[in-house]
């Protein structure tokens, strides 16, 4: 990469159609805030300085980037996206190389593709715009050809001839150029237009006027989904979850029913696991090869290690880390615990803030009880410990190394290593007291439905 890169995110929208009192740009796709995508995917293609552009009305949006490391720049008031992106530009007063304006509310644009766009800048185009070819071209800017297939213009919809409406290339909104060209043709913009704005896409049309080249890099319709509304939203994350599954799919993944399976942004998944039906990712999950996730299992934050079965049914919550081989079963809730090598909760539990060791086996029913209503504490289980069903486990407590406890009790006390643990009340038969119980109920029950 020989010159220098910058992006500037066009983030002051207002985004009344979402009717929501969360800024626009901070609902997620994939699990992930819209402005999270385009400021990653401009640093993903080598962008050394970010700046994201936010309006008056949403500090939220500037206060996210800012979080995010990105410089800020406020637009107000809002006059249109090419008065957006000269609100950039005492930010990038000092910075002399080239520069993207990317929507931060296209959340699938591909680092590739704006990677694609530099790329062209270097081989000698003056602007870059990225274009696609929907299927229904509706409403979009429309990108005006010469007859050397380069692009001579971009022509705002409302301000289209029939036939430029005709053509099927529509805009983005991305465009790129060098900095120092992109402020200077920014400054000769006007607003003599329908809406009364200062048009971003001007700058093609000034650039052509002084012999410049302007060029298009195009991208699929899926990758440029803009969202202005939760019916948008909704496309987006339709659009996402198809690329995850194709992606997981083409890796080795073997997904049994692909379309009830829900991931995130950062779901990392080795080869040959299989994914049963109805599974949902959380952000912060990573599989390792050959585990299985069955049907109708929910993991966040949470490490599954080679090998291991999840589910079904099973809730795995941040901080679950399950080893090699390891099983957790049907309605099984873990949060914040590691299971070792082949330890196995495999039914109707929930193990919160625990460390179970390898090949120790947790009954049906077991509960680690980590919270007093102010504190939370752990729960250490050793290395082939048995912990027998319907145990609460009352924390902080450690069950030794291959101990074991009976079903039904309540530990309150550490277990050594090897010994049985046995914590409920003695059982007592009464012999005969059942069967005067149901004669005394029923002899009761006869006498009221007569009286009635």
């Amino acid at each position: 990469m020989s010159r220098s890169r910058a992006a500037v995110i066009l983030a002051a929208g207002q985004g009344t159609r979402m009717k929501s009192k969360t800024v626009k740009l901070l609902h997620s796709v994939g699990g992930r805030p819209m402005l999270d995508w385009a400021i990653d995917a401009a640093r993903a293609s080598g962008a050394e300085r970010v700046v994201t552009v936010y309006g008056a009305h949403s500090p939220a949006v500037g206060d996210a980037a800012a979080r995010l490391g990105a410089q800020t720049a406020l637009q107000d008031p809002p006059l249109g996206t090419g008065h957006a992106v000269l609100a950039a530009r005492a930010a990038l007063e000092d910075f002399d190389g080239d520069m993207i304006v990317l929507p931060a509310d296209m959340p699938l644009v591909r680092p590739a593709t704006v990677s694609a766009v530099f790329a062209a800048l270097e081989r000698g185009a003056d602007v870059v715009a990225i274009g696609f070819e929907p299927a229904d071209p509706g409403a979009y800017g429309r990108l005006v050809l010469n007859a050397e297939g380069d692009l001579d213009r971009i022509v705002e919809y409302k301000d289209a001839s029939e036939a430029e409406r005709a053509i099927g290339l529509c805009n983005s909104g991305m465009l790129a150029a060098s900095s120092r060209l992109m402020f200077e043709l920014l400054g000769e913009v006007g607003n003599d237009n329908a809406n009364g704005e200062y048009y971003l896409t001007d700058v093609v049309g000034l650039a052509r006027s002084r012999g410049l080249k302007a060029v298009v890099v195009n991208a699929s319709a899926g990758e440029v989904l803009g969202v202005n509304s939760r019916v948008d939203l909704a496309a987006a994350e339709a659009s996402f979850q198809t690329r995850m599954r194709r992606e997981a799919m083409n890796a080795g993944v073997t997904l049994v029913a692909p379309e009830t399976v829900f991931f995130s942004w950062d779901t990392q998944i080795a080869r040959d696991v299989i994914i049963e039906p109805n599974v949902v990712f959380g952000p912060g999950v990573t599989i390792g090869e050959d585990a299985v996730i069955h049907a109708f299992s929910h993991l966040e934050g949470a490490t599954i290690g080679e090998g291991a079965q999840i589910g079904p049914y099973a809730r795995l919550r941040p901080g679950a880390e399950i080893g090699v081989k390891a099983k957790v079963g049907n309605f099984v809730e873990i949060k914040k615990s590691q299971l070792g090598e082949g330890a196995k909760v495999n039914h109707l539990s929930y193990v919160g803030d625990a460390s179970i060791g390898a090949g120790a086996n947790v009954g049906a029913g077991t509960i680690t009880c980590n919270y007093d209503g102010f504190g939370k504490y752990r729960t250490v289980i050793g290395e082939g410990a048995f912990i027998g069903s319907n145990t609460s486990l009352v924390a902080p407590v450690t069950v030794g190394a291959g101990a074991m406890t009976g079903s039904g009790g309540v530990i309150t006390e550490d277990v050594p290593a090897d010994a049985l643990a046995l914590a409920r009340a003695e059982q007592t038969n009464k012999d005969g007291w059942a069967a005067r119980f149901r004669r005394a109920r029923s002899t009761r029950k006869a006498k009221k439905d007569t009286a009635s």
